[in-house]
């Protein structure tokens, strides 16, 4: 049994309290970056089966945007930031007050694609120093690269290096609100995949030996 299986209540909840932090950390550089209050949460963290990871998404065929970045360091490994073309449209609305943004009708603005660039830098590098510092683990994302396709394609490349040790996959769920949008709410997910060499430095730090 791999370690990810072997993971307790004790250890998805302190890797919900990471991703806890991560979001806050991500929402106070977003407000700083956009001068607007913006909120952050982590619903969930979960295990998934790859199986399953293609269905969070809404299936290996399904069409979404990605941030993608290497952990490089001590742990190193695959992060990804998922979320669908019409949560994504609906972020750069947010932040440029302009509904001129879409996916529908490529050459896509520059300014629009920048925007998610950045955001999935800021968002994906808190979560990851979050966790760096939880474990004192060295861990330093690469630069992040934005892509749309579908979600097989996208993702499909990391499973297939994680699957040499497990058949699972760490999800954060996220949830970002912009107070004056009300109860409209971003939602995403965060794909970790340690590469398998780094599962047993993250879970041994998290206690996973100890259970």
């Amino acid at each position: 049994m791999s370690f990810i299986e072997k993971l307790s209540t004790y250890q998805l909840d302190t890797l919900k309290e990471i991703g806890n932090i991560g979001a806050g950390n991500a929402a106070t550089a977003l407000s700083k970056l956009l001068n607007r209050k913006i909120e952050m949460q982590t619903p969930s963290v979960r295990i998934a089966s790859f199986d399953e990871t293609m269905e969070i998404v809404g299936g290996a065929e399904k069409v979404i945007v990605s941030v993608f970045l290497r952990i490089e360091g001590e742990a190193p490994g695959s992060m990804f930031y998922l979320l669908s073309p019409e949560q994504a449209e609906r972020f750069v609305h947010h932040i440029t007050g302009s509904d001129d943004f879409s996916f529908a009708n490529p050459p896509y603005p520059e300014m629009g694609l920048s925007i998610l660039h950045e955001i999935g830098n800021i968002l994906s590098g808190s979560y990851l120093t979050a966790l760096s510092d939880f474990t004192q683990l060295n861990m330093q994302p690469s630069v992040p690269s934005l892509s749309m396709d579908m979600a097989g394609a996208i993702i499909s490349e990391g499973l297939i290096e994680l699957s040499r040790e497990s058949d699972y996959a760490i999800i954060i769920d996220t949830m970002i609100q912009v107070p004056e949008s009300e109860t409209e709410e971003i939602e995403g997910h965060f794909f970790l995949l340690p590469d398998p060499e780094s599962f047993e430095k993250i879970f041994t730090v998290l206690g996973v030996n100890d259970q």
